[in-house]
Protein backbone atom coordinates (compact mmCIF):
# COMPACT_ATOMS: atom_id res chain seq x y z
CA UNK A 1 0.00 0.00 0.00
CA UNK A 2 1.47 3.37 -1.05
CA UNK A 3 1.18 6.67 0.72
CA UNK A 4 -1.50 7.92 -1.67
CA UNK A 5 -3.62 4.83 -0.97
CA UNK A 6 -3.53 5.68 2.71
CA UNK A 7 -4.45 9.30 2.06
CA UNK A 8 -7.26 8.33 -0.29
CA UNK A 9 -8.64 5.84 2.25
CA UNK A 10 -8.48 8.40 5.07
CA UNK A 11 -10.54 10.86 3.03
CA UNK A 12 -13.10 8.31 1.86
CA UNK A 13 -14.98 8.46 5.14
CA UNK A 14 -15.77 4.76 4.92
CA UNK A 15 -18.01 3.66 7.72
CA UNK A 16 -19.95 0.52 8.43
CA UNK A 17 -23.16 2.28 9.50
CA UNK A 18 -24.28 3.52 6.09
CA UNK A 19 -26.40 0.60 4.96
CA UNK A 20 -24.03 -0.54 2.23
CA UNK A 21 -23.07 2.91 0.98
CA UNK A 22 -19.43 2.77 1.87
CA UNK A 23 -17.61 6.05 1.55
CA UNK A 24 -20.62 8.21 2.41
CA UNK A 25 -21.49 9.60 5.80
CA UNK A 26 -24.91 9.02 7.32
CA UNK A 27 -25.40 12.81 7.26
CA UNK A 28 -24.76 13.00 3.50
CA UNK A 29 -27.17 10.14 2.84
CA UNK A 30 -29.87 11.73 5.02
CA UNK A 31 -29.34 15.08 3.27
CA UNK A 32 -29.69 13.54 -0.19
CA UNK A 33 -32.76 11.52 0.81
CA UNK A 34 -34.38 14.72 2.08
CA UNK A 35 -33.31 16.67 -0.99
CA UNK A 36 -34.81 14.10 -3.36
CA UNK A 37 -38.04 13.81 -1.36
CA UNK A 38 -38.60 17.59 -1.57
CA UNK A 39 -38.09 17.88 -5.33
CA UNK A 40 -39.64 16.46 -8.49
CA UNK A 41 -37.94 14.84 -11.46
CA UNK A 42 -34.54 14.29 -9.87
CA UNK A 43 -31.77 12.64 -11.90
CA UNK A 44 -28.21 11.82 -10.86
CA UNK A 45 -25.02 12.53 -12.78
CA UNK A 46 -21.84 10.72 -11.78
CA UNK A 47 -18.73 12.89 -12.06
CA UNK A 48 -15.38 11.11 -12.49
CA UNK A 49 -12.66 11.03 -9.89
CA UNK A 50 -9.82 13.47 -10.54
CA UNK A 51 -6.43 13.95 -8.96
CA UNK A 52 -7.99 16.59 -6.69
CA UNK A 53 -11.54 15.26 -6.11
CA UNK A 54 -13.17 11.95 -5.32
CA UNK A 55 -15.94 10.59 -7.49
CA UNK A 56 -19.07 12.71 -6.93
CA UNK A 57 -22.75 12.64 -7.78
CA UNK A 58 -24.70 15.71 -8.83
CA UNK A 59 -28.46 15.44 -8.29
CA UNK A 60 -30.48 17.71 -10.59
CA UNK A 61 -34.17 18.45 -10.06
CA UNK A 62 -36.73 19.13 -12.78
CA UNK A 63 -36.34 22.92 -12.34
CA UNK A 64 -32.53 22.72 -12.64
CA UNK A 65 -31.74 23.12 -8.95
CA UNK A 66 -28.83 20.88 -8.05
CA UNK A 67 -26.63 19.57 -5.26
CA UNK A 68 -23.33 17.66 -5.22
CA UNK A 69 -21.87 15.10 -2.80
CA UNK A 70 -18.83 12.82 -2.77
CA UNK A 71 -19.69 9.16 -3.10
CA UNK A 72 -16.28 7.50 -3.33
CA UNK A 73 -16.83 4.82 -5.99
CA UNK A 74 -18.99 4.10 -9.01
CA UNK A 75 -20.49 1.12 -7.18
CA UNK A 76 -21.56 3.42 -4.33
CA UNK A 77 -23.07 5.84 -6.86
CA UNK A 78 -25.15 3.02 -8.38
CA UNK A 79 -26.32 1.88 -4.94
CA UNK A 80 -27.19 5.47 -4.06
CA UNK A 81 -29.29 5.78 -7.21
CA UNK A 82 -31.15 2.60 -6.32
CA UNK A 83 -31.68 3.71 -2.72
CA UNK A 84 -33.02 7.12 -3.82
CA UNK A 85 -34.95 5.69 -6.82
CA UNK A 86 -33.10 8.14 -9.04
CA UNK A 87 -31.71 7.33 -12.49
CA UNK A 88 -27.93 7.77 -12.64
CA UNK A 89 -26.05 8.90 -15.73
CA UNK A 90 -22.35 9.17 -16.49
CA UNK A 91 -21.71 12.90 -16.99
CA UNK A 92 -18.79 12.13 -19.31
CA UNK A 93 -21.21 10.40 -21.69
CA UNK A 94 -24.34 12.55 -21.32
CA UNK A 95 -23.05 15.93 -20.18
CA UNK A 96 -24.96 18.08 -17.73
CA UNK A 97 -28.63 18.77 -18.47
CA UNK A 98 -29.49 22.14 -20.02
CA UNK A 99 -31.92 22.85 -17.18
CA UNK A 100 -28.97 22.87 -14.77
CA UNK A 101 -27.10 25.46 -16.83
CA UNK A 102 -30.30 27.52 -17.16
CA UNK A 103 -30.79 27.42 -13.38
CA UNK A 104 -27.20 28.57 -12.79
CA UNK A 105 -27.69 31.48 -15.20
CA UNK A 106 -30.96 32.50 -13.49
CA UNK A 107 -29.17 32.47 -10.14
CA UNK A 108 -26.37 34.69 -11.53
CA UNK A 109 -28.96 37.17 -12.86
CA UNK A 110 -30.77 37.28 -9.50
CA UNK A 111 -27.48 37.82 -7.64
CA UNK A 112 -26.52 40.69 -9.98
CA UNK A 113 -29.92 42.31 -9.49
CA UNK A 114 -29.60 42.00 -5.71
CA UNK A 115 -26.11 43.56 -5.77
CA UNK A 116 -27.38 46.41 -7.95
CA UNK A 117 -30.32 46.98 -5.58
CA UNK A 118 -27.98 47.08 -2.56
CA UNK A 119 -25.65 49.47 -4.39
CA UNK A 120 -28.60 51.76 -5.18
CA UNK A 121 -29.72 51.77 -1.55
CA UNK A 122 -26.24 52.59 -0.25
CA UNK A 123 -25.95 55.74 -2.39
Amino acid sequence: MGIFDRVRRSFSGASAGTGGLRGMSDEDIAYLEGWVSERAGVEGYVEPETFVNQLTVVLVAKDGEWTRRRVGTAKTARKLGQRLSVPMYDVQKTGYPQRMRDHNERQRILERRERARRDQQSR
